[in-house]
């Protein structure tokens, strides 16, 4: 009979398929019902995310008219904060891209696995780019049309061209057919992809600002208009990164 041990460090790689599997079901210690119970809800759990990406990828084909046309996801991150750059990205990814089962929005993901994706976004795009825009721009433009013109710049610098481009909900000024999706990084691949490109790019450049002032903590809130962050503002002032045209700091600096 297996042990405890050797049965968990079988079933890091078991498909189910094995002759000893049947056996494992028969068992009737209470441990290896736990392992076996625990590695059915990872399979169910995998099941799901390989499901949920197959429709991630078909909607995203549902817009191409041909097999060679290249779909662009469009996302940003930051564009509530009180501090630091709006940050937007456009991805243009390879067929299918099964390494990224398991994407999702970003926002409902952990920094580490936010970190981990992005790099695999990166192996599997055919095309990406990353903009910033800056706290200067936002206060001159408003926020909803600095994030649209980086949007925009993000698609205009890809560096292959996209034959339909996918936005999170927002039309961009370009000559290429354009889709503003509701919720896109929902149910597209590509968007939940430029999602989080813009999310980790923005939450770096948050935590080396963090390392020029520290005392704004800016490596834990991002940016956003926490009561701690507030009451750092008040404390020690604004300073050129937080957005003069958002409240409170609008109200602060007129005192």
């Amino acid at each position: 009979m297996l042990s405890l041990k050797e049965i968990k460090e079988r079933l890091e790689q078991a498909t189910g398929s094995e002759t000893w599997f049947k056996e494992l079901e028969n068992d009737t210690r209470i441990g290896a019902q736990k392992l076996i119970n625990s590695w059915e809800r990872k399979q169910q759990k995998l099941l799901l995310e390989k499901k949920a990406h197959e429709e991630k990828v078909l909607f995203d084909r549902s817009f191409c008219t041909n097999e060679q046309d290249l779909v662009a996801g469009v996302d940003e991150a930051g564009r509530g904060p009180l501090a630091g750059p709006v940050v937007t990205a456009a991805v243009i990814l390879n067929a299918h891209a099964e390494e990224l089962i398991g994407l999702n929005d970003s926002k409902q993901l952990s920094k580490e696995k936010r970190n981990e994706l992005a790099i695999k976004i990166k192996n599997n795009a055919i095309s990406y780019f990353i903009h910033f825009q800056t706290v200067e721009k936002i206060d001159e433009l408003n926020i909803y049309e600095a994030t649209k013109q980086s949007m925009t710049e993000s698609v205009l610098h890809l560096h292959k061209r996209p034959s339909v481009v996918l936005v999170d909900a927002m039309k961009l000024p370009i000559d290429i057919e354009t889709h503003s999706i509701i919720k896109g990084d929902a149910q597209s691949l590509a968007i939940a992809a430029a999602s989080i490109l813009a999310k980790t790019a923005r939450d770096e450049y948050m935590d080396q600002l963090h390392e020029r002032y520290p005392q704004y903590l800016f490596n834990k809130h991002a940016g956003y208009g926490t009561k701690e962050h507030v009451e750092r503002i008040v404390k020690y002032g604004p300073i050129e990164h937080h957005r003069k045209t958002f409240e409170p700091i609008k109200s602060i600096l007129k005192k």
